[in-house]
């Protein structure tokens, strides 16, 4: 197997997992980091990018496995329900108007100038919001209403432009809804698990005839590399919002958009 074919798939999940759950864009990242790789052709890296999404996913079921097992074997009680049913409410948003405007989306947006001004833009909104929060009324992800779920639903379809990023559009969103930054960043750790496995199941059948065995190893190492990574960065991300905002994560994608501008310009 190339080498260098092997370390370029291992950046590749890196770069998955790191940046899937900060507010700083994966699709945004890994387009433009397959772009300066020139990391396979755009049908198969296409099929890769749905592996390693899944690989950073399970990363969350992992993390929270003891949560998402008390609260199936708990739907009697009314906390559990509500919060399925708050998962529920938050994912319809995206689901509805994504399966309506996917094909336009990635037709023109799915390039690194796009993605570098959602990133510039999305920099500058999180600053003004750090400065403009309200009272938290939800310290905790089991005490949300249906409504400020229904919010966060609408605040994450933001996230369909590539480079706004699900993770900013949840967290930041939830914030701006009421809720504390260790639950904001939860939910939005929750609502992933229904988000990206839907996600993964539709674009893996429709990109099912461009499955092939040669590539599994390629597969295998760019999923386990995203679990990896994507499993430190949740329980550094839980830590680091306990005492920090996302100020830094906002000027960092300031600074990032401006130099990938700067480099396609």
């Amino acid at each position: 197997m190339d080498l260098l074919l092997i370390l370029n798939t291992i950046i590749m999940g890196i770069v998955e997992g790191t940046t899937e759950f900060l507010p700083v864009s994966s699709t945004g990242h890994l387009i433009i980091t397959a772009d300066v790789l020139g990391f396979l052709s755009k049908e198969k890296r296409d099929v890769f990018e749905i592996i390693i999404q899944l690989g950073a996913i399970l990363a969350v079921v992992w993390q929270y496995r003891s949560k998402l097992i008390q609260v199936t074997t708990s739907l009697d009680q009314a906390s559990s329900r509500q919060l399925v049913i708050n998962l529920l409410i938050a994912f319809l948003p995206l689901a509805i108007i994504g399966l309506t405007f996917h094909h336009q989306i990635k037709a023109l947006l799915f390039n690194p100038k796009s993605v570098a001004i959602a990133l510039i833009v999305g920099g500058m909104i999180i600053l003004w919001i750090e400065k403009k929060l309200p009272a938290v009324t939800v310290n905790q992800v089991d005490d949300m209403k249906w409504k400020q779920a229904l919010k966060i639903g609408f605040a994450q379809a933001i996230a369909l432009i590539p480079g706004a990023s699900r993770a900013a559009s949840t967290i930041i969103g939830g914030m701006v809804f009421g809720l504390s930054r260790t639950a904001a960043t939860e939910f939005s750790f929750f609502l992933a698990i229904p988000v990206m496995f839907a996600a993964t199941a539709y674009d893996l059948y429709k990109s099912r005839n461009l499955l092939a065995t040669d590539d599994v190893m390629i597969f295998l190492i760019g999923f386990i590399t995203a679990f990896i990574a994507a499993l430190f960065v949740i329980k550094v991300l839980i830590r680091y919002v306990a005492s920090h905002d996302f100020k830094l994560f906002a000027w960092y994608r300031i600074g990032f958009g401006a130099l990938v501008l700067f480099y396609y310009w």
